[in-house]
């Protein structure tokens, strides 16, 4: 009998087994989990999207994925749109809390690039979001300010122009449930549109479509204004 028998008969052993088992079974759990949430949101915009041409890379093992999307149709209001999914580590549970306490969500980034580019900076971004680490407006200094209540959540609307403002309030009155969005950004100086988004199930690209469809017609608004 080996010296060391008598250990598998201690509790703190079955500890152990069925500690390790738990871990295991949340390891696959997380990696299926965010394996749909991925998944979803890119089958969401494949589909608002159309493109022509899609790459999709891993940049983070179970966390972080990257999609290209490129659009050849002169007539589509976007030439190519990238987005960036990065996400709980649901598949490790001894990290999930920290993650929950220092990134609180997941986060979809998506870059636009408009065919019209816009001639004024403007942004609608969420409060709380807004003063996350990495979220900070460069030229908000230079931007006017307008605090608002969208949905249930306090937002900033940042413009320019009283067309620019008008446009951006118009949009919220008339989709009243802001949903998983928490910025929408214009950057003429990038010919760029940025959107964060919170990817939830099934959920992007009914609160992504109606701000596809709207941001080439504040291109056109920016140039009358």
């Amino acid at each position: 009998m080996s010296q060391y028998q008598h250990i598998i008969y201690q509790p703190v052993f079955f500890l152990f087994i069925g500690f390790s088992f738990l871990l295991t079974f949340g390891y696959f759990w997380g990696q299926r989990k965010n394996r749909k949430i991925v998944l979803s949101a890119f089958d969401d915009l494949k589909k608002i999207v159309g493109p022509d041409d899609q790459t999709f890379t891993n940049i983070g093992g179970q966390i972080g994925w990257h999609a290209n999307l490129t659009v050849s149709k002169k007539d589509a209001p976007f030439s190519k749109v990238d987005a960036t999914i990065t996400l709980l580590p649901r598949h490790a549970w001894l990290y999930m809390p920290i993650s929950k306490i220092t990134r609180r969500y997941d986060r979809l980034f998506i870059t636009l690039y408009p065919r019209k580019s816009f001639s004024e900076e403007a942004h609608l971004i969420e409060k709380d979001y807004n003063g996350f680490k990495g979220s900070k407006i460069t030229n908000a200094h230079l931007l006017k300010r307008e605090e608002i209540r969208w949905g249930g959540l306090d937002f900033s609307v940042y413009f320019q122009s009283l067309p620019m403002r008008d446009a951006m309030l118009k949009f919220v009155n008339d989709h009243p449930d802001p949903g998983t969005v928490r910025h929408i950004a214009l950057v003429p100086t990038q010919k760029k549109s940025f959107i964060f988004m919170i990817p939830k199930l099934h959920t992007v690209a009914f609160y992504l479509m109606p701000i596809y469809r709207w941001l080439p017609s504040l291109a056109r608004q920016s140039r009358r204004s």
